[in-house]
């Protein structure tokens, strides 16, 4: 095993703790196979299944996965009309799984989300009978303070760029600190703990993954 491997798995451990004392299901594997057979044995047959953007969820081929099976998807990204999105919505807060990753997780185990329209953080806080966290351990961060600095100035402008919005990050590279139109860091949630005990399950990954 690599240092860097064993670093991961040491540093895991110790995460793992933490969240079970937020009420959090903490997991690791060591790499993105893994990650993905082990985001699978968690669901049922028949059950409901949606998810919020995210390059780690493309990255370790989940997305293609679940459009492949026969399970219920509820996909936002099919979406051809406001009539459709309202309809849509409504059942995804109801799905069985929820599917993400955070932009940042702190050494003491809390997760730091930034979202643009809230529908991602919003079904973290609440709805969906489970959710499901699959994060690179890039994401670990020492602190809140220096996740939301990470997710402003390192995750979101690539993120900007992918997306093709029109925002000061896309073309300076940074944060700065914008009300543009196209923003997507309007919304920051930080989740210290889960009420429902085991609610929300942490993937954590020994590699480096999306933003």
């Amino acid at each position: 095993m690599s240092p860097k491997k064993q670093y991961y798995e040491n540093l895991s451990d110790s995460l793992i703790e933490k969240f079970n004392l937020r009420g959090i299901e903490g997991y690791y594997c060591d790499n993105r196979t893994e990650a993905l057979a082990m985001a699978k044995r968690f669901l049922t047959p028949d059950c409901s299944i949606s998810w919020g953007g995210s390059e780690t969820l493309s990255e370790i081929g989940l997305l293609d996965d679940l459009k492949a099976s026969d399970y219920i998807l509820y996909d936002r990204f099919s979406i051809q009309s406001p009539e459709e999105r309202d309809k849509l919505y409504a059942k995804i807060v109801t799905s069985d799984y929820y599917f993400m990753s955070s932009n940042a997780i702190t050494l003491d185990g809390q997760l730091i989300n930034i979202d643009g329209g809230g529908n991602r953080v919003a079904c973290l806080i609440t709805g969906p009978k489970n959710v499901i966290i699959i994060a690179g351990m890039n994401k670990i961060v020492t602190d809140v303070n220096t996740g939301i600095e990470r997710v402003r100035n390192m995750a979101t402008p690539p993120n900007t760029v992918r997306l093709s919005l029109k925002t000061p990050c896309a073309e300076l590279g940074r944060c700065a600190n914008c009300l543009s139109e196209d923003c997507i860091c309007c919304e920051i949630v930080i989740t210290r703990k889960s009420r429902i005990p085991g609610r929300i399950k942490v993937i954590l990954v020994g590699e480096e993954l999306g933003f």
